[in-house]
């Protein structure tokens, strides 16, 4: 099904048949009918939005690995993108029909508009059911091309390694959280762990401790909760 319909996306691509806020009305009718026709397959235009959303996700996480200019590693959690590790070893169909429709006018940064989401906002004209009979027309040699290019196999092993080793989070052993907790002078066994408790599972607060005078530390340990 999704060869049919990025055949018929590609057709109205390259004619020219995109608005500013996404496909116009009749690209859609022409979908619904050549998959009909092609698969024996009823959709509606809310599931082309859907495959189209996929496209779209599809080629922006792709055309980034190719790049292989730092994507496929989350600089925040210092961890390879979940996104990135779907697609590794993993068979892309019709990548370059869907390449020809991206390629052009994906763009990137802050005020980039993908395709899925063009899809979401509303069209002027509604989309009916029935539309005009489209020629089917012959395949041709350079669309056959494309199909068999669309089942070649791509690995991202190499985008996916990275040759920095990563930084270890500073972690207080218990032993010292407790140690110093019993150097604070008539503090009740019950504030103590208490304040254990909280200090083992956030660093900042041990360290907020030790940065307190002496003399402070104890009122500043019975404010806990």
């Amino acid at each position: 099904m999704d060869t049919a319909l990025l055949a018929v996306l590609v057709e109205h691509h390259n004619n020219g048949d995109r608005a500013q806020n996404g496909w116009k009305p009749h690209v859609y009718n022409a979908c619904i009918k050549h998959v009909k026709d092609t698969c024996d397959v009823d959709i509606t235009k809310e599931n082309i939005t859907g495959r189209i959303k996929t496209f779209d996700k599809q080629y922006e996480i792709i055309t980034k690995m190719l790049a292989q200019s730092g994507f496929g590693w989350g600089w925040v959690k210092n961890m390879a993108n979940k996104e990135a590790r779907a697609y590794r070893n993993k068979v892309v169909h019709n990548w370059e029909s869907i390449n020809i429709i991206y390629s052009k006018d994906h763009a990137t940064g802050a005020g980039a508009r993908t395709g899925a989401k063009c899809v979401q906002e509303p069209q002027d004209t509604p989309v009916v059911e029935e539309a005009p009979e489209v020629p089917q027309k012959r395949q041709r040699t350079g669309d056959s091309i494309l199909c068999m290019m669309g089942k070649m196999k791509m690995s991202f092993d190499d985008a996916l390694k990275t040759t920095e080793p990563l930084p270890m989070r500073k972690v207080t052993p218990p032993t010292e959280i407790l140690a110093a907790l019993k150097k604070v002078p008539d503090l009740e066994d019950s504030d103590m762990l208490r304040a254990y408790g909280k200090l083992i599972v956030n660093e900042r607060l041990f360290e907020a401790l030790m940065a307190l005078p002496e003399e402070l530390r104890k009122p500043w340990l019975l404010t806990f909760d």
